[in-house]
């Protein structure tokens, strides 16, 4: 809008006199076009400055921001290595399996990671990405799309469509809770189905605590409230169809539970004995109810701050 004005002002301003024009009125439109040249050059300075172009060459990871269709590069992500990933094996075999294949230009499959909270699901997607990129430098990108910017998809995929590098397209906590939210189409149209699809040079992965992206309770009512009931939900539940990868997620056994503290405790050199971490890991896990990765995480974060000691970069 502001370039149209800003045009429009400067045509009117450079418009030749007429020849027949009188002196006062010549006057007045010299007045005029002044005016209009300093709300042109108002209106330039007012107007936003051209999206800055996206190099995915820059960096392996990148965040999209979707109100300035800008890629973030990301110099340091936040993740975990890949071998300190325990209790979820068969979960991390298959999703780097499939990651190599996109990787090598192999058919591959989308995924979708879901379950318990904090049993690794994010830091597996990021963990995997790495460890390829480990063995094939700067094979692949990966791009975090954060949940509210679903609608952005298709802007999104042309600029990593036209950047031509192989790429992970990561949504973190994916979930549909209102049934008047319809950015899942959109989703569903890039997945599978549309007519351009997702680009041969992009796979999308997504991490969600619920198996068809939404809850329960809504299934149910939308269920209970339609003609149909069958019709009513098969548009929103068979976006989890378009996932060819389902990996599912659970809260881990006490063994699990203490194979990855010690896994940590090994990996950073903690000062600390067996018998004391264990006791004390039973605890951290039962004033918060649940084993997990995650928790025990934060127990190893507490331990080291407890120990003086530093947790180094976590390769």
């Amino acid at each position: 809008m502001r370039t149209c004005l800003t045009r429009l002002a400067l045509v009117i301003a450079s418009a030749p006199y007429a020849t027949d024009t009188k002196p006062a009125e010549r006057n007045k439109m010299t007045i005029d076009n002044d005016l209009l040249r300093r709300i042109a050059d108002t209106l330039d300075r007012l107007a936003p400055a051209a999206a800055p172009q996206s190099d995915l060459d820059a960096t392996d990871a990148f965040v999209w921001h979707a109100d300035f269709d800008r890629l973030e590069p990301v110099p340091s992500v936040n993740r975990v290595a890949f071998g300190l990933l325990k209790g979820i094996d068969h979960q991390a075999d298959l999703l780097l399996d499939n990651t190599r294949r996109f990787a090598s230009a192999l058919p591959a499959n989308n995924a979708l990671l879901w379950g318990a909270r904090g049993s690794g699901k994010s830091s597996l997607v990021k963990a995997v990405h790495a460890e390829v990129n480990r063995a094939t430098p700067h094979a692949l990108a990966l791009v975090e799309i954060h949940r509210e910017d679903i609608g952005s998809l298709p802007r999104l995929l042309q600029i990593l469509r036209d950047g031509g590098r192989r790429c992970i397209l990561f949504c973190d906590d994916l979930s549909f809770d209102d049934s008047a939210d319809t950015s899942y189409k959109s989703l569903k149209a890039v997945l599978e189905g549309g007519i351009e699809g997702r680009p041969d040079n992009v796979i999308f992965y997504a991490t969600s605590n619920r198996r068809h992206l939404m809850p329960r309770d809504m299934i149910d009512n939308e269920r209970s409230t339609a003609i149909n009931p069958s019709e009513a939900t098969e548009e929103k539940v068979s976006l989890s169809d378009r996932f060819g990868l389902w990996l599912g997620f659970h809260n881990c056994d006490q063994e699990t539970f203490f194979a990855m503290i010690a896994g940590y405790v090994a990996h950073y050199r903690l000062k600390v004995g067996e018998a004391q971490w264990r006791a004390e890991a039973v605890e951290w896990s039962m004033t918060r109810g649940s084993r997990s990765g995650r928790v025990a995480w934060q127990y190893i974060q507490d331990l080291a701050g407890r120990l003086g000691q530093r947790l180094a970069e976590r390769e």
